[in-house]
């Protein structure tokens, strides 16, 4: 809420007499700073358009139940995709995909099977996938890895 009201202040001109100068770079301390726009929330953003460009339809975004998230629930013909995003800038931490372990695979199955109860998903096919995004900027890679868990 303080980088909002701080880009308003700016916006508006008394953030120092710097009119439109201080709201961009109020703007700029959101995007660094893990605002609505954070390097997490724009990778989930890229990767449903991803998605829908390879032919899925996305259903839902960052669906929380029994306390996880599912990030992406999509659909690809009949069968209902439960997706997961995992983004990194560079590979110190490791792979994206290596990141879902068993307890975070878990805890989205459990949320899937809430998500499904109350969506009424039926006897249609599910699928868990992971769209593992590496690099950032012109150097980003999409994969999307089928059935990962």
């Amino acid at each position: 809420m303080r980088g909002k009201r701080r880009a308003n202040l700016a916006r508006e001109g008394s953030g120092g007499g710097l009119g439109w100068l201080g709201g961009l770079v109020a703007r700029a301390r959101e995007w660094a700073g893990g605002g609505p726009f954070s390097f997490g929330r724009r990778s989930e953003r890229l990767a449903a358009r991803h998605l829908r460009w390879r032919g899925y339809r996305v259903l839902a975004r960052n669906f929380r139940a029994a306390g996880a998230e599912i990030d992406l629930v999509a659909m690809e013909g009949d069968t209902v995709v439960f997706v997961e995003v995992k983004a990194r800038r560079g590979n110190v931490a490791g792979t994206p995909a290596a990141a879902v372990d068993e307890g975070k695979q878990r805890r989205i199955r459990r949320a899937a099977e809430i998500f499904a109860a109350r969506y009424r998903t039926g006897n249609r096919p599910i699928r868990f996938d992971v769209v593992a995004i590496s690099g950032d900027g012109r150097s980003r890679k999409f994969e999307i890895l089928r059935n990962a868990f």
